[in-house]
């Protein structure tokens, strides 16, 4: 879904409001929270989630083009988004829906794999930090 589309939306839902104030509610929300983000501020909305800024370290890279060696990339600060647990209950409910028994199958295998490695189905493998 991009924006415009979730302006049509919305837009659908709230037959009270034009398309006009719809579209200037989406766009006003998006400067808010873009502002927030900008001036350093975590933005947490109970049961969907969280938007946080991470810093990414400077590290040496490869320039793919030329294959050039050691170009020094600066540590910077990025966008983060993490989803609350009630966004990924109704995400992980609906795909399970979606894609029918084959994921739910697949997901019942995996939990009985943990369980024979030594982790127990909450604990599940060992988490690689990415």
């Amino acid at each position: 879904m991009n924006k415009s589309e979730l302006i049509k939306r919305m837009s659908d839902k709230l037959d009270q409001l034009s398309n006009r104030d719809v579209d200037l509610a989406v766009h006003t929300l998006i400067e808010i929270m873009s502002d927030s983000l900008a001036s350093g501020e975590r933005i947490e909305i109970r049961g969907f989630g969280t938007f946080s800024n991470h810093f990414r370290k400077p590290r040496t890279v490869r320039n793919p083009k030329t294959g050039e060696v050691g170009i020094h990339k600066p540590g910077k600060f990025v966008p983060h988004f993490k989803p609350g647990k009630e966004l990924r209950r109704r995400v992980d409910e609906s795909r399970l829906k979606e894609d029918g028994s084959t994921i739910a199958t697949q997901a019942i295998g995996e939990e009985s794999d943990a369980s024979q490695s030594g982790y127990s189905a909450a604990e599940g493998a060992p988490a690689f930090n990415s």
